[in-house]
């Protein structure tokens, strides 16, 4: 585990703590270059459901930090080296059939915001601010990131999100659709916990089957393919769809079983 990052299991659920609050959780070359392999633990854990993703302290993440970025990022080789440490955190948390969730308070900048989007849902604080800003440094934007971002709040807010750089608030963030729902500050761990709980009542075998499938939509696949439907077949000889029926017509919750 890298300086600045603590994994915490709680249950069900895995917590990933940036662990930099004297640098609003600015992220690190280390920390960027960490984080695929912690999430690939997460993902092979039988014991956990759920990846919460968070920040120690008042703020999520202001960014990558800056602070390296006259060293490690000197050169187009540097900068070439750095994008592929970002981009593999970002496309490990995206290809997760796992459930990832942000949870936001405070800052949500730069590569934090990236590392937000990439999630599948994000819970953010009425204190909560967002913003991505390339454009004020000279950088074109990352193709995967810049996908998911359109396929979020669509084009058009992208492009004002992107090209101005401009933060806006909490409010704005869950009516153009980049967060899920807005919470008082002092309640939005307990009610991101609290759906994290739901997505671990759930059928897992369900859950990481759908995820999968949405992800395959997002990447711009238009029809289905032969892993979706074994996956599909695989589901209704499973215990969990029978347990699921069973639980329906007696009226109780289900028990599934599967990890």
């Amino acid at each position: 585990m890298s300086d600045g990052l603590e994994l915490v299991r709680d249950g069900d659920i895995a917590r990933l703590v940036f662990t930099r609050p004297e640098k609003k959780n600015a992220i690190s070359y280390e920390m960027w270059s960490a984080i695929p392999s912690v999430v690939s633990d997460v993902e092979s854990d039988p014991s956990v459901k759920v990846l919460v993703l968070s920040g120690e302290g008042t703020d999520f993440s202001a960014g990558a930090d800056i602070g390296e970025f006259q060293t490690l990022r000197s050169s187009a080789d540097g900068a070439a080296a750095y994008d592929k440490a970002v981009d593999g955190t970002v496309r490990a948390l995206a290809a997760m059939r796992k459930p990832s969730i942000a949870l936001i308070k405070g800052n949500c900048i730069g590569g934090g915001c990236e590392i937000s989007v990439a999630c599948d849902f994000r819970f953010a604080a009425d204190d909560a601010r967002f913003g991505i800003t390339p454009s004020k440094l000279g950088i074109v934007y990352d193709f995967e990131s810049t996908r998911q971002l359109v396929s979020l709040v669509g084009q058009a807010h992208a492009r004002h999100f992107l090209l101005s750089g401009q933060l806006i608030d909490a409010a704005r963030a869950r009516e153009i659709g980049l967060v899920q729902d807005v919470f008082p500050a002092e309640s939005v761990t307990e009610k991101t916990l609290e759906f994290a709980a739901t997505l671990c009542s759930r059928s897992q075998f369900a859950v990481r089957g759908i995820n999968h499938v949405i992800q395959k939509i997002v990447g711009g696949q238009q029809d289905t393919d032969e892993e979706i439907e074994q996956i599909r077949s695989e589901a209704i000889r499973g215990e969990d769809y029978a347990e699921g029926v069973a639980a329906f017509l007696e009226r109780r919750q289900p028990n599934f079983t599967y990890r």
